[in-house]
Protein backbone atom coordinates (compact mmCIF):
# COMPACT_ATOMS: atom_id res chain seq x y z
CA UNK A 1 0.00 0.00 0.00
CA UNK A 2 1.44 3.33 -1.22
CA UNK A 3 2.73 5.28 1.87
CA UNK A 4 1.14 8.54 1.79
CA UNK A 5 -2.05 6.63 1.89
CA UNK A 6 -1.20 5.48 4.81
CA UNK A 7 0.09 8.38 6.03
CA UNK A 8 -3.08 10.25 5.48
CA UNK A 9 -4.86 7.36 6.53
CA UNK A 10 -3.33 7.87 10.41
CA UNK A 11 -4.16 11.34 10.33
CA UNK A 12 -7.67 11.55 9.15
CA UNK A 13 -8.82 8.52 11.29
CA UNK A 14 -7.41 9.88 14.39
CA UNK A 15 -9.21 13.09 13.02
CA UNK A 16 -12.87 11.29 12.91
CA UNK A 17 -12.85 9.34 16.33
CA UNK A 18 -15.00 11.84 18.15
CA UNK A 19 -17.47 10.92 15.65
CA UNK A 20 -19.63 8.62 17.80
CA UNK A 21 -22.70 8.86 15.26
CA UNK A 22 -21.69 5.32 13.44
CA UNK A 23 -22.54 2.38 15.72
CA UNK A 24 -25.35 0.94 13.69
CA UNK A 25 -26.74 0.24 10.35
CA UNK A 26 -30.23 -1.28 10.62
CA UNK A 27 -30.38 -1.89 6.86
CA UNK A 28 -30.32 -4.62 4.89
CA UNK A 29 -28.31 -5.75 1.78
CA UNK A 30 -28.01 -9.80 0.89
CA UNK A 31 -25.02 -10.92 -1.64
CA UNK A 32 -25.61 -10.27 -5.23
CA UNK A 33 -24.32 -12.20 -8.52
CA UNK A 34 -21.38 -9.26 -10.11
CA UNK A 35 -21.81 -7.71 -6.66
CA UNK A 36 -18.95 -7.29 -3.77
CA UNK A 37 -19.96 -7.55 0.13
CA UNK A 38 -22.94 -7.64 2.10
CA UNK A 39 -24.62 -6.06 4.77
CA UNK A 40 -25.57 -9.11 6.86
CA UNK A 41 -28.51 -8.23 8.44
CA UNK A 42 -26.30 -6.68 10.55
CA UNK A 43 -27.30 -4.12 13.50
CA UNK A 44 -24.16 -2.13 14.04
CA UNK A 45 -20.95 -0.62 12.50
CA UNK A 46 -17.55 0.40 14.08
CA UNK A 47 -17.15 -3.10 16.60
CA UNK A 48 -20.24 -2.91 17.28
CA UNK A 49 -22.46 -6.30 17.37
CA UNK A 50 -24.92 -7.77 15.02
CA UNK A 51 -27.67 -9.77 15.73
CA UNK A 52 -26.05 -12.75 15.36
CA UNK A 53 -23.63 -11.99 18.06
CA UNK A 54 -20.48 -10.90 14.87
CA UNK A 55 -18.52 -8.07 15.66
CA UNK A 56 -18.63 -5.70 12.90
CA UNK A 57 -15.90 -3.08 12.15
CA UNK A 58 -16.10 0.19 9.75
CA UNK A 59 -13.75 1.98 8.41
CA UNK A 60 -14.22 4.92 9.92
CA UNK A 61 -12.14 8.14 8.63
CA UNK A 62 -12.58 11.90 7.35
CA UNK A 63 -12.26 12.70 3.18
CA UNK A 64 -10.10 15.50 5.02
CA UNK A 65 -9.49 17.29 7.90
CA UNK A 66 -9.15 20.72 6.66
CA UNK A 67 -12.19 22.98 7.52
CA UNK A 68 -13.24 26.67 6.45
CA UNK A 69 -15.03 26.81 9.99
CA UNK A 70 -13.61 27.68 13.21
CA UNK A 71 -15.96 25.80 15.74
CA UNK A 72 -14.68 26.55 19.03
CA UNK A 73 -15.17 22.39 20.57
CA UNK A 74 -13.89 21.03 17.09
CA UNK A 75 -10.33 19.46 17.13
CA UNK A 76 -10.59 20.13 13.33
CA UNK A 77 -11.48 23.77 13.68
CA UNK A 78 -9.25 26.13 11.11
CA UNK A 79 -6.97 27.75 13.65
CA UNK A 80 -6.23 24.62 15.10
CA UNK A 81 -2.47 23.93 14.39
CA UNK A 82 -2.36 19.81 13.34
CA UNK A 83 -1.62 18.07 10.76
CA UNK A 84 -3.82 17.90 7.92
CA UNK A 85 -4.02 16.13 5.14
CA UNK A 86 -6.87 15.56 1.86
CA UNK A 87 -7.79 11.92 0.26
CA UNK A 88 -8.64 12.09 -3.19
CA UNK A 89 -11.65 10.22 -4.39
CA UNK A 90 -9.79 7.66 -5.79
CA UNK A 91 -7.67 7.18 -3.20
CA UNK A 92 -9.88 6.96 -0.30
CA UNK A 93 -12.07 4.07 -2.81
CA UNK A 94 -8.95 2.60 -3.22
CA UNK A 95 -8.14 2.26 0.63
CA UNK A 96 -11.71 0.93 1.21
CA UNK A 97 -11.46 -1.85 -1.20
CA UNK A 98 -8.31 -3.09 -0.34
CA UNK A 99 -9.49 -2.88 3.81
CA UNK A 100 -12.63 -4.67 2.53
CA UNK A 101 -10.56 -7.73 0.51
CA UNK A 102 -8.29 -7.93 3.61
CA UNK A 103 -11.20 -8.82 5.72
CA UNK A 104 -10.31 -5.67 8.02
CA UNK A 105 -13.96 -3.84 6.99
CA UNK A 106 -17.51 -4.34 6.18
CA UNK A 107 -18.47 -0.91 5.75
CA UNK A 108 -17.80 2.22 5.49
CA UNK A 109 -18.65 5.89 7.40
CA UNK A 110 -17.29 8.67 5.92
CA UNK A 111 -17.37 12.55 7.09
CA UNK A 112 -15.05 15.26 5.96
CA UNK A 113 -14.51 18.85 6.85
CA UNK A 114 -15.92 21.46 4.51
CA UNK A 115 -13.55 23.00 2.32
CA UNK A 116 -14.40 25.99 -0.16
CA UNK A 117 -18.18 25.39 0.58
CA UNK A 118 -20.65 22.49 1.32
CA UNK A 119 -21.59 22.03 -2.12
CA UNK A 120 -18.04 21.68 -3.37
CA UNK A 121 -17.25 19.24 -0.10
CA UNK A 122 -20.54 17.17 -0.27
CA UNK A 123 -19.70 16.77 -3.98
CA UNK A 124 -16.82 14.62 -3.54
CA UNK A 125 -18.28 12.47 -0.42
CA UNK A 126 -20.77 11.79 -3.26
CA UNK A 127 -18.29 10.69 -5.34
CA UNK A 128 -16.67 8.69 -3.09
CA UNK A 129 -19.94 6.77 -2.45
CA UNK A 130 -20.77 6.55 -6.26
CA UNK A 131 -17.33 5.13 -7.20
CA UNK A 132 -17.62 2.54 -4.41
CA UNK A 133 -21.61 1.08 -5.87
CA UNK A 134 -21.07 1.96 -9.35
CA UNK A 135 -17.42 1.01 -10.58
CA UNK A 136 -16.31 -1.57 -7.88
CA UNK A 137 -19.91 -3.35 -7.15
CA UNK A 138 -19.44 -2.61 -3.60
CA UNK A 139 -21.95 -3.68 -1.89
CA UNK A 140 -21.90 -3.28 1.58
CA UNK A 141 -22.59 -0.80 4.20
CA UNK A 142 -21.80 3.02 3.51
CA UNK A 143 -22.82 5.49 5.87
CA UNK A 144 -21.85 9.29 4.71
CA UNK A 145 -22.09 12.84 7.21
CA UNK A 146 -24.40 15.01 4.86
CA UNK A 147 -22.72 18.55 4.73
CA UNK A 148 -24.99 21.29 6.58
CA UNK A 149 -25.81 23.68 3.43
CA UNK A 150 -25.55 21.23 0.78
CA UNK A 151 -27.81 21.07 -1.82
CA UNK A 152 -31.25 19.54 -2.23
CA UNK A 153 -29.96 17.76 -5.75
CA UNK A 154 -26.79 16.54 -3.74
CA UNK A 155 -28.42 15.37 -0.71
CA UNK A 156 -31.00 13.21 -2.82
CA UNK A 157 -27.72 11.71 -5.36
CA UNK A 158 -26.05 10.82 -1.63
CA UNK A 159 -29.71 9.00 -0.52
CA UNK A 160 -28.95 7.07 -3.48
CA UNK A 161 -25.83 5.21 -2.68
CA UNK A 162 -25.26 5.39 1.02
CA UNK A 163 -27.40 3.21 3.28
CA UNK A 164 -27.95 5.96 6.12
CA UNK A 165 -27.42 9.57 6.24
CA UNK A 166 -26.96 11.66 8.99
CA UNK A 167 -26.58 15.46 10.00
CA UNK A 168 -25.45 16.50 13.45
CA UNK A 169 -27.10 19.05 15.59
CA UNK A 170 -24.57 19.80 17.64
CA UNK A 171 -25.58 21.71 19.99
CA UNK A 172 -29.57 21.52 20.87
CA UNK A 173 -29.86 25.43 20.85
CA UNK A 174 -29.30 28.19 18.03
CA UNK A 175 -28.36 30.97 20.48
CA UNK A 176 -25.57 28.53 21.52
CA UNK A 177 -24.19 27.15 18.83
CA UNK A 178 -24.02 31.09 17.56
CA UNK A 179 -21.50 31.56 20.61
CA UNK A 180 -19.23 28.36 19.55
CA UNK A 181 -19.80 28.15 15.80
CA UNK A 182 -20.63 31.56 14.72
CA UNK A 183 -20.25 30.50 11.06
CA UNK A 184 -22.89 28.14 11.65
CA UNK A 185 -26.29 27.86 11.97
CA UNK A 186 -29.55 25.48 12.88
CA UNK A 187 -31.39 25.83 9.17
CA UNK A 188 -28.60 24.46 7.12
CA UNK A 189 -28.64 21.84 9.80
CA UNK A 190 -32.51 20.99 9.50
CA UNK A 191 -32.63 21.83 5.58
CA UNK A 192 -30.63 18.15 4.64
CA UNK A 193 -32.27 16.53 7.31
CA UNK A 194 -35.65 17.48 5.73
CA UNK A 195 -34.45 16.71 1.82
CA UNK A 196 -33.61 12.88 3.74
CA UNK A 197 -36.78 12.90 4.83
CA UNK A 198 -38.68 13.43 1.77
CA UNK A 199 -36.12 11.02 -0.15
CA UNK A 200 -36.99 8.02 1.50
CA UNK A 201 -40.65 8.76 2.39
CA UNK A 202 -40.46 9.14 -1.55
CA UNK A 203 -38.92 6.36 -2.77
CA UNK A 204 -40.80 4.76 -0.21
CA UNK A 205 -43.74 5.03 -2.54
CA UNK A 206 -41.76 4.49 -5.39
CA UNK A 207 -41.55 0.88 -4.58
CA UNK A 208 -44.43 0.08 -3.69
CA UNK A 209 -45.78 1.06 -7.70
CA UNK A 210 -42.30 -0.48 -8.82
CA UNK A 211 -40.56 -3.59 -6.74
CA UNK A 212 -37.58 -2.85 -8.31
CA UNK A 213 -37.07 0.86 -7.56
CA UNK A 214 -33.90 2.36 -6.15
CA UNK A 215 -33.77 2.67 -2.59
CA UNK A 216 -33.13 6.10 -1.17
CA UNK A 217 -30.94 5.85 2.72
CA UNK A 218 -32.39 2.89 3.67
CA UNK A 219 -31.60 3.02 7.48
CA UNK A 220 -32.92 6.25 7.48
CA UNK A 221 -30.91 9.13 9.50
CA UNK A 222 -29.10 9.87 12.71
CA UNK A 223 -27.50 12.85 14.36
CA UNK A 224 -25.63 13.59 17.37
CA UNK A 225 -25.64 16.11 20.08
CA UNK A 226 -22.54 17.22 22.15
CA UNK A 227 -23.13 17.62 25.64
CA UNK A 228 -21.42 19.36 28.73
CA UNK A 229 -20.32 22.44 25.99
CA UNK A 230 -23.09 24.79 26.61
CA UNK A 231 -25.53 25.38 29.77
CA UNK A 232 -28.62 23.46 27.74
CA UNK A 233 -30.40 21.27 30.45
CA UNK A 234 -31.18 17.51 29.71
CA UNK A 235 -34.80 18.83 29.24
CA UNK A 236 -33.59 20.61 26.87
CA UNK A 237 -31.59 18.10 24.80
CA UNK A 238 -34.53 15.31 25.30
CA UNK A 239 -37.10 17.46 23.92
CA UNK A 240 -35.02 18.09 21.06
CA UNK A 241 -34.63 14.32 20.73
CA UNK A 242 -37.90 13.77 20.61
CA UNK A 243 -39.36 16.33 18.50
CA UNK A 244 -36.61 14.66 16.60
CA UNK A 245 -37.75 11.20 16.65
CA UNK A 246 -41.51 12.30 15.66
CA UNK A 247 -40.12 12.29 12.12
CA UNK A 248 -40.75 9.13 10.33
CA UNK A 249 -36.80 8.56 9.06
CA UNK A 250 -34.77 9.47 11.76
CA UNK A 251 -33.12 6.38 13.46
CA UNK A 252 -30.81 7.88 16.33
CA UNK A 253 -30.23 10.20 18.52
CA UNK A 254 -26.40 10.36 19.96
CA UNK A 255 -24.89 11.91 22.77
CA UNK A 256 -21.31 12.85 23.08
CA UNK A 257 -19.71 14.17 26.29
CA UNK A 258 -17.93 17.23 25.37
CA UNK A 259 -14.46 16.58 25.40
CA UNK A 260 -11.54 19.40 26.09
CA UNK A 261 -9.58 19.22 23.29
CA UNK A 262 -9.19 23.39 22.69
CA UNK A 263 -8.08 24.40 26.17
CA UNK A 264 -7.47 27.67 25.74
CA UNK A 265 -10.72 28.95 24.01
CA UNK A 266 -12.68 30.58 26.97
CA UNK A 267 -15.98 30.22 25.85
CA UNK A 268 -15.51 26.49 26.46
CA UNK A 269 -15.92 24.92 30.00
CA UNK A 270 -12.79 23.67 31.58
CA UNK A 271 -13.85 20.02 32.01
CA UNK A 272 -10.94 17.70 33.56
CA UNK A 273 -12.77 14.86 31.77
CA UNK A 274 -16.33 14.29 29.43
CA UNK A 275 -19.62 13.91 31.56
CA UNK A 276 -19.39 10.04 31.16
CA UNK A 277 -21.97 9.61 33.63
CA UNK A 278 -24.73 12.31 32.19
CA UNK A 279 -24.08 11.12 28.71
CA UNK A 280 -24.82 7.60 30.25
CA UNK A 281 -28.27 8.90 31.49
CA UNK A 282 -28.88 10.68 28.37
CA UNK A 283 -28.84 7.23 26.55
CA UNK A 284 -30.98 5.57 29.14
CA UNK A 285 -33.75 8.35 28.57
CA UNK A 286 -33.44 7.56 24.92
CA UNK A 287 -34.12 4.25 25.39
CA UNK A 288 -36.97 5.06 27.36
CA UNK A 289 -38.64 6.71 24.78
CA UNK A 290 -37.94 4.57 22.06
CA UNK A 291 -38.74 1.06 23.56
CA UNK A 292 -40.22 1.79 26.69
CA UNK A 293 -43.37 3.72 26.00
CA UNK A 294 -42.41 6.76 27.70
CA UNK A 295 -43.07 10.59 26.91
CA UNK A 296 -40.32 12.86 27.27
CA UNK A 297 -42.22 15.11 29.81
CA UNK A 298 -42.50 11.87 32.34
CA UNK A 299 -38.56 11.70 32.02
CA UNK A 300 -37.89 15.49 32.56
CA UNK A 301 -40.29 18.95 33.49
CA UNK A 302 -39.86 21.60 34.59
CA UNK A 303 -39.44 20.35 38.17
CA UNK A 304 -36.67 17.64 37.31
CA UNK A 305 -35.13 19.34 34.20
CA UNK A 306 -31.71 17.57 34.75
CA UNK A 307 -31.25 13.74 35.38
CA UNK A 308 -30.60 12.28 38.11
CA UNK A 309 -26.84 11.34 38.01
CA UNK A 310 -26.98 8.94 40.94
CA UNK A 311 -30.07 6.03 39.37
CA UNK A 312 -31.06 5.46 35.92
CA UNK A 313 -34.36 7.25 34.87
CA UNK A 314 -36.60 4.87 35.22
CA UNK A 315 -35.87 4.00 38.83
CA UNK A 316 -36.27 7.99 39.29
CA UNK A 317 -39.17 8.22 37.83
CA UNK A 318 -40.70 5.30 39.77
CA UNK A 319 -39.31 6.82 42.89
CA UNK A 320 -41.05 9.50 42.05
CA UNK A 321 -44.76 8.08 41.45
CA UNK A 322 -44.09 5.40 43.94
CA UNK A 323 -48.41 5.42 43.71
CA UNK A 324 -48.26 3.23 40.59
CA UNK A 325 -46.94 0.43 42.62
CA UNK A 326 -46.76 -2.16 43.87
CA UNK A 327 -47.49 -3.90 40.03
CA UNK A 328 -49.02 -7.47 40.05
CA UNK A 329 -46.79 -8.78 37.17
CA UNK A 330 -49.64 -11.66 37.13
CA UNK A 331 -52.11 -9.42 36.43
CA UNK A 332 -50.34 -6.11 35.12
CA UNK A 333 -50.65 -4.32 31.62
CA UNK A 334 -47.52 -5.11 29.61
CA UNK A 335 -47.37 -0.91 29.00
CA UNK A 336 -47.00 -1.03 33.00
CA UNK A 337 -44.40 -4.14 33.14
CA UNK A 338 -41.89 -1.98 31.14
CA UNK A 339 -41.86 0.56 33.75
CA UNK A 340 -41.09 -1.31 36.59
CA UNK A 341 -37.55 -0.99 37.63
CA UNK A 342 -35.63 -4.12 36.49
CA UNK A 343 -37.58 -5.33 34.12
CA UNK A 344 -36.76 -5.13 30.35
CA UNK A 345 -38.54 -5.24 27.21
CA UNK A 346 -37.70 -9.04 26.38
CA UNK A 347 -38.40 -9.70 30.49
CA UNK A 348 -41.81 -7.97 30.30
CA UNK A 349 -42.58 -10.32 26.92
CA UNK A 350 -42.21 -13.10 28.56
CA UNK A 351 -44.18 -12.63 31.91
CA UNK A 352 -47.36 -11.38 29.51
CA UNK A 353 -46.66 -14.92 27.15
CA UNK A 354 -45.95 -16.85 30.48
CA UNK A 355 -48.55 -16.35 32.88
CA UNK A 356 -51.26 -17.32 30.25
CA UNK A 357 -50.03 -20.89 31.12
CA UNK A 358 -49.58 -20.24 34.95
CA UNK A 359 -48.91 -18.21 37.61
CA UNK A 360 -45.30 -16.34 37.81
CA UNK A 361 -42.97 -16.36 41.07
CA UNK A 362 -39.82 -15.39 42.21
CA UNK A 363 -38.22 -17.56 40.95
CA UNK A 364 -39.38 -17.65 37.50
CA UNK A 365 -38.85 -13.91 37.12
CA UNK A 366 -34.66 -14.26 37.65
CA UNK A 367 -35.25 -16.77 35.18
CA UNK A 368 -36.64 -14.26 32.56
CA UNK A 369 -34.05 -11.98 33.67
CA UNK A 370 -36.02 -9.38 35.70
CA UNK A 371 -33.21 -7.64 38.10
CA UNK A 372 -34.89 -8.61 41.30
CA UNK A 373 -32.43 -6.27 43.26
CA UNK A 374 -34.51 -3.14 42.04
CA UNK A 375 -38.37 -4.77 40.68
CA UNK A 376 -38.88 -6.60 44.14
CA UNK A 377 -39.62 -3.26 45.93
CA UNK A 378 -41.81 -2.25 43.33
CA UNK A 379 -44.35 -5.31 42.44
CA UNK A 380 -46.44 -7.83 43.68
CA UNK A 381 -46.30 -11.81 42.36
CA UNK A 382 -46.57 -15.41 43.69
CA UNK A 383 -44.17 -16.59 46.54
CA UNK A 384 -42.37 -13.67 46.42
CA UNK A 385 -40.59 -13.92 49.59
CA UNK A 386 -41.47 -11.06 52.10
CA UNK A 387 -40.36 -7.57 51.48
CA UNK A 388 -41.87 -4.41 51.92
CA UNK A 389 -42.67 -2.15 48.73
CA UNK A 390 -41.91 1.20 48.07
CA UNK A 391 -44.77 2.27 49.44
CA UNK A 392 -43.94 0.57 53.09
CA UNK A 393 -40.31 1.76 52.58
CA UNK A 394 -40.53 5.13 51.34
CA UNK A 395 -38.78 5.91 48.02
CA UNK A 396 -35.52 7.78 50.26
CA UNK A 397 -35.96 3.97 52.09
CA UNK A 398 -35.67 1.92 48.76
CA UNK A 399 -33.48 5.00 47.04
CA UNK A 400 -31.08 4.34 50.32
CA UNK A 401 -31.33 0.38 49.77
CA UNK A 402 -30.10 1.09 46.36
CA UNK A 403 -27.44 2.95 46.74
CA UNK A 404 -25.58 1.52 49.25
CA UNK A 405 -22.12 1.34 48.73
CA UNK A 406 -20.23 -1.56 46.66
CA UNK A 407 -16.99 -2.83 48.11
CA UNK A 408 -15.84 -3.27 44.66
CA UNK A 409 -13.88 -0.55 42.97
CA UNK A 410 -15.43 0.69 39.84
CA UNK A 411 -13.82 2.44 37.44
CA UNK A 412 -16.95 5.57 36.96
CA UNK A 413 -15.16 6.54 33.74
CA UNK A 414 -16.51 3.55 31.96
CA UNK A 415 -20.33 3.10 31.91
CA UNK A 416 -22.59 1.35 30.49
CA UNK A 417 -26.08 1.06 29.53
CA UNK A 418 -27.76 -0.99 32.63
CA UNK A 419 -31.40 -1.60 30.95
CA UNK A 420 -32.15 -5.32 31.07
CA UNK A 421 -32.88 -7.28 28.04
Amino acid sequence: MNESVLNKLKILAESAKYDVSCSSSGTVRSGKAGMLGNTVGGWGICHSFAEDGRCISLLKVMLTNYCIYDCAYCINRRSNDLPRATFSVSELVGLTMEFYRRNYIEGLFLSSGVVRNPDYTMERLVRVAKDLRTIHRFNGYIHLKSIPGASRELVNEAGLYADRLSVNVEIPKEENLKLLAPEKDHKSVYAPMRYIQQGVLESSEERKKHRHAPRFAPAGQSTQMIVGATAETDKDILYLSSALYKGPTMRRVYYSGYISVNTYDKRLPALKQPPLVRENRLYQADWLMRFYQFKVEEIVDDAYPDLDLEVDPKLSWALRHPEQFPVDVNKAEYEMLLRVPGVGVKSARLIVASRRFSKIGFYQLKKMGVVMKKAQYFITCCELPTMRTVNELTPQGVRSLLLKPNKKRVDDRQLTLDFEE
